[in-house]
């Protein structure tokens, strides 16, 4: 289904001390989508989505919402009464927490008897309704977040705007709040662009996914096609996908590519999908998810690249564990904790790895020199 535009950014430029911090040429985020900017710290997210939000003028460029341009302070106005922004650290007053959820709607003049009650309802929603005659410097982080986010939603804004909203939660409180934004979102249609480092919270809330480096957007599109076709090493590893190999193609016929991989004074082979010359050097990827671990190759598969591998390191990844094995080249696999205990996965450990021809994804096929 196709969205409206609903915030355009064009040229926008932004320097400091000289310098050139940001560069992006052109930026759409359409009505009802979760926009999330990853990148590593100082990629220039925060100075992006603080620009978008037009809290930081550009050096150059515009920015039209609902095809408006944003040139006079008046409209500029106008459209931050149509946003609203939540902090990583949440921007609380020394009041109680429905002082603090009601203060956006006081300030726009809604009379006190129309705030209580929509007060209250994000108060319940967001699960601090028996908070909301605490103080809010006695709250806990998810607590504080949880105040700010209501305070954010009750002025149903057309953009919200999130930088690192959950970088200071505890494992637990992060997961329920970002679980418990989902559906927000969803239930609201809330359009909301969102800035993060960790390419697991951005998968559980985006629809589209934009990678910074540098101030600059490297590469942005829909999660599958961010996720599984990056088009750099850079974009590649940021997102996840661990085991990035470098080979040259012996054969391609029918879309169907033989690569060649160094590996010590032996050469593997594997297969993938897609076209390229005989003797040209490639960059593939795969990711963990897609490699899967047994005792023994089973011919009947469907699996086309099936090797021996060593268990070098078991890292607990969240409700699975990250498998690092050596198979003359770094692969990674995520597995249950089911097949960790079943496979007897420890250090030093033989099992085969496998993964299809599907899951092996070109990313670079330019200015490669050949593995050496």
């Amino acid at each position: 289904m196709s969205r409206e535009t609903l915030l355009h950014a064009h040229s926008l430029q932004v320097h400091r001390g000289g310098a050139r911090v940001l560069e992006v040429p052109s930026l759409d985020l359409r009505t009802g989508e979760v926009l999330a900017l990853m990148g590593p710290n100082g990629a220039g997210k925060s100075t992006l989505l603080l620009t978008l939000a037009g809290l930081l003028p550009p050096s150059t460029g515009e920015l039209r919402f609902r095809d408006r341009k944003l040139d006079s302070r008046s409209e500029r106005e106008a459209f931050r009464r149509r946003m609203t922004m939540v902090f990583q650290d949440p921007l609380l007053f020394d009041a109680t927490v429905a002082q603090n959820i009601a203060s956006g709607l006081k300030l726009r003049g809604v009379p006190a008897a129309e705030r209580q009650p929509q007060v209250e309802a994000w108060a319940q929603r967001l699960g601090i309704g028996t908070l909301l005659d605490r103080s809010a410097l006695r709250l806990s982080g998810g607590e504080a977040q949880r105040t700010a986010l209501a305070r954010a939603f009750v002025l149903a804004p057309e953009i919200l705007f999130l930088d690192e909203p959950f970088s200071s939660l505890d494992s637990q409180a992060r997961e329920e709040l970002i679980e418990e934004l989902g559906h927000i979102l969803a239930e609201t249609g809330t359009t909301a662009v969102i800035s993060t480092h960790d390419q697991g919270k951005a998968v559980r809330l985006a629809h589209r996914l934009a990678v910074m480096q540098e101030g600059r957007i490297v590469q942005m599109g829909g999660l599958r096609e961010v996720m599984n076709h990056p088009e750099n090493a850079f974009v590649a590893a940021y997102v996840g996908m661990e085991t990035l190999l470098k080979g040259q193609v012996v054969t391609c016929e029918g879309g169907l590519i033989s690569l060649r991989l160094r590996r010590g004074p032996d050469d593997l082979e594997i297969l993938a999908l897609g076209e390229a010359r005989p003797g040209q050097t490639v960059l593939v990827g795969v990711r963990p998810e897609h490699v899967g671990l047994s005792l023994q190759t089973d011919n009947r598969s469907s699996v086309r690249n099936s090797f021996p591998v060593a268990v070098i390191k078991v890292i607990p990844r969240g409700p699975f564990f990250k498998v690092e094995l050596d198979c003359g080249f770094h692969l990674a696999a995520y597995v249950t904790a089911q097949s960790l205990s079943e496979l007897d996965l420890q250090p030093g450990r033989q099992v085969v790895a496998s993964f299809k021809a599907t899951a092996v994804h070109l990313i670079r096929k330019e200015g490669l020199a050949p593995e050496v």
